[in-house]
């Protein structure tokens, strides 16, 4: 196996807390190959579980931060010149077919939508990525899929998927889990109690609650475990909710005073 790709490798199994059925599901749909869709909020576990998934199937995973000035060359990769003259590097899109690991495209509506469609051709029967400055066709790998990611709610007309990409994926929902599992979530990651936990997470349940009513984004299951990891360091608690929970989320005094007042409840 190649050196470009056994980096690649997840190595060290992450912590993954199911929530409903879909570590079965998306077993089920890497075993056709068939690319997938992951929607939900940020901080709520997508790339988590895509790393998770890696590790299980034994896959190598190439991960893809995805923005708005990526070409669709920092995707599938482009001529460089060096000592020795040009040379051709593959993208990580181009190294995941050829070697067969999972790439995963985080946030994909980041990308302009010129870009996203060199992935057409992987993701349908056809399975190949057209290397049209190298004059190469690029058959993917047995073991190669594709898997993207978005946050449906920042949505707009000019950031979305086409519908002619969308439906070249099956989809898997996520959203931040039940009280008790994220709580559990908390208190595994960051090793403060589940009492403290479970107080993180009420929290976080309550400014998710003001969503569109002064809150672009709610708290995140990552933004509590920001929280839970200074509380476990010694900060105090309404020092370490203020700066991983409050501050990052909105600039608004009231809004700020009333997400401190729900700290000083919970605490």
């Amino acid at each position: 196996m190649s050196d470009v790709i056994k980096q690649h490798f997840v190595k060290n199994e992450p912590y993954y807390r199911p929530v409903m059925d879909e570590v079965a599901l998306y077993e089920a749909a890497y075993s056709v190959r068939m690319p997938m869709m992951l929607k939900g909020p940020t901080g709520c576990g997508k790339t988590r579980f895509v790393e998770y998934m890696a590790w299980k199937l034994g896959k190598p995973l190439i991960t893809v931060a995805c923005n708005e000035d990526m070409t669709a060359s920092d995707l599938v990769g482009r001529f460089l010149l060096d000592a020795q003259g040009t040379r051709w590097q593959d993208g990580p899109l181009t190294t995941a077919a050829r070697y067969g690991a999972i790439c995963y495209l985080d946030e994909v509506v980041e990308a302009r939508q010129d870009t996203t469609v060199v992935i057409h051709p992987l993701t349908d029967n056809r399975r190949v990525l057209p290397l049209e400055k190298k004059g190469e066709l690029v058959t993917a790998h047995p073991d190669f899929q594709l898997v993207i990611s978005y946050n449906p709610g920042y949505q707009s007309l000019m950031k979305d998927l086409k519908q002619s990409t969308k439906q070249r994926f099956g989809a898997l929902d996520f959203n931040y889990p039940q009280h008790d599992i994220e709580t559990e979530i908390v208190s595994h990651e960051t090793g403060v109690d589940s009492a403290t936990a479970g107080k993180l997470v009420s929290i976080a349940e309550r400014a998710r609650n003001l969503k569109g009513h002064g809150l672009d984004e709610g708290i995140s299951t990552r933004m509590l475990i920001y929280a839970g990891n200074l509380i476990a360091k010694g900060v105090n608690v309404h020092a370490a909710c203020r700066m991983a929970l409050v501050r990052p989320i909105t600039d608004d005094p009231d809004m700020r005073d009333a997400l401190d007042a729900a700290v000083t409840t919970f605490f």
